[in-house]
């Protein structure tokens, strides 16, 4: 979060090039929240006019502005759905995984990194900055800011903690296979990949919550196209979704059909959820 020093303090900057950074850096800071205060301003109009029956010209004599201007606030500020991922810049982590030996480097698998660029088309068309990272294999925090953590529980202790704090459901390894748990009723809900024969499709889990004055949300696949699953819906159901579960924490489970090459996501569907916490 900002707070009016940090405009002083990067002017008192001694330093040029650090300077120039932190300014860019704020300025990213201060186009989101410019942009969120106008989803807010929309979002605020669109409740007077449905709650206190005020018609648009009515509206507009008490903010002071034209109706010709509130007509462009309506149609052009960003959708309500745009806060399901918070204010912005939105962290966009997918796991750094080890070398399978000495000479292997360590690397984002390719899935993963399909995964992250489906996230950062969404927040484009939300107006949203993405900022793409990398969570390394001990890492047990999410990064600062709001976040999107594409990451199950054996890729980091980070994707364990997230799926640890969700009290509804969580994930397991069990009968040589992952899991997606309800944690209150104690079903399991597993990916047709480990089924013999093996389906086309697979599973993924997703969180929304608020920590710290942030949004987390939380992406795992059961297998990586679990993950472009959870993208697919989003993508497709972010609104309704949004108009559902509003501002408040959950969980859930999606299901998505797969092509024939096992990667193309051509279908997704809720399978569980959504589990308000």
């Amino acid at each position: 979060m900002t707070s009016p020093d940090d405009f002083d303090a990067v002017r008192r900057d001694p330093d040029p090039i650090r300077r120039g950074r932190r300014a860019t850096a704020l300025m990213a800071v201060y186009q989101q929240r410019a942009t969120e205060l106008a989803r807010l301003r929309r979002e605020a109009i669109e409740e007077a006019h449905r709650t206190q029956g005020l018609t648009f010209t009515e509206i507009a004599a008490a903010l002071g502005i034209t109706k010709g201007r509130v007509t462009q606030i309506r149609t052009g500020a960003p959708s309500r759905e745009r806060a399901f991922f918070g204010v912005g810049p939105v962290h966009v982590g997918v796991p750094l995984r080890e070398g399978s030996d000495d000479r292997m480097r360590s690397y984002v698998d390719a899935a993963d990194l399909a995964t992250q660029a489906d996230t950062e088309a969404l927040l484009a068309t939300l107006a949203l900055t993405a900022e793409p990272c990398t969570i390394a294999p001990d890492q047990d925090s999410a990064p600062d800011g709001d976040v999107v953590v594409i990451c199950g529980p054996k890729s980091a202790p980070l994707g364990a903690q997230l799926l640890d704090a969700d009290p509804r459901l969580g994930m397991l390894r069990a009968d040589g296979r992952w899991w997606i748990v309800d944690k209150a009723t104690g079903e399991r809900y597993a990916s047709p990949f480990r089924d013999d024969p093996a389906g086309r499709g697979d599973i993924g889990y997703l969180s929304r919550r608020h920590q710290g004055g942030r949004i987390i949300v939380h992406i795992a696949g059961i297998h990586s196209p679990g993950s472009r699953g959870v993208l697919h819906y989003l993508t497709g159901h972010l609104a309704e979704l949004y108009q559902q579960a509003g501002d408040r924490s959950f969980s859930m489970v999606v299901r998505c059909q797969l092509a024939e090459d096992g990667v193309t996501v051509t279908g997704s569907e809720i399978l569980a959820g959504p589990h308000i916490w």
